[in-house]
């Protein structure tokens, strides 16, 4: 997974907010991204919203085969209407919401002695049934390694030692993971130590 530039995550923020809008306001998201973005094929992205800091809503798609941007754009609303531990998010609500990215790695096989809580996003699988937590939650929650890859499994609809089975798939990943504050903060930043520079929001 190549890093991705300041430019490339505010574009990425800029089509997450606008299909959160338009999710919003009941109305079908633009199909149409900037030309200068050349970000290939997405492995996987999840869109998190918060509001006032707490959680309202989190999905993201895995192995699509589509543009990293049309994921993007998918998750967002997915997240905004389809996230069935919330209601759909009301137009009002909108402008409290903040969006968090998190662009995922290729995922990769992984015994349960290399996890690193913190760092590895986990996917645990046993047949159509799988169950996903990324990097974040794990230090979120202060989870250790082995709880971490148990939450995962309840995450899957399974046992807590259902990692145990030797027909359970545990799968990792890392995840490059960009909120809109983090890159109004590094603006801000950016200003103050290069004057005449800055970076739009």
């Amino acid at each position: 997974m190549s890093s991705l530039g300041n430019h490339e995550k505010k574009v990425l923020l800029g089509i997450a907010r606008q299909a959160l809008c338009a999710a919003a306001e009941r109305r079908e998201a633009a199909d149409e991204f900037p030309r200068e973005l050349n970000l290939g094929e997405s492995t996987g992205a999840f869109v998190t919203l918060r509001k006032r800091g707490r959680l309202r809503g989190c999905i993201g798609q895995i192995g699509t085969g589509l543009r990293l941007e049309q994921v993007v754009a998918n998750s967002a609303r997915s997240a905004a209407l389809e996230d069935p531990r919330f209601e759909p998010v009301r137009f009002e609500e909108v402008a409290e919401i903040e969006i968090e990215i998190s662009v995922l790695s290729e995922l990769r096989e992984m015994a349960p002695g290399q996890i690193e809580a913190g760092k590895h996003g986990l996917m645990v699988s046993r047949g159509w049934q799988r169950g996903l937590l990324l990097p974040q939650v794990a230090a979120e929650m202060g989870w250790p390694a082995l709880r971490f890859l148990e939450e995962t499994c309840v995450k899957a609809g399974f046992d807590r030692q259902a990692w145990r089975d030797a027909e359970t798939k545990i799968q990792g990943f890392t995840a490059e993971v960009f909120s809109e504050s983090e890159l109004r903060d590094e603006s801000g930043r950016e200003g103050r130590t290069r004057p005449g520079y800055s970076i739009s929001t």
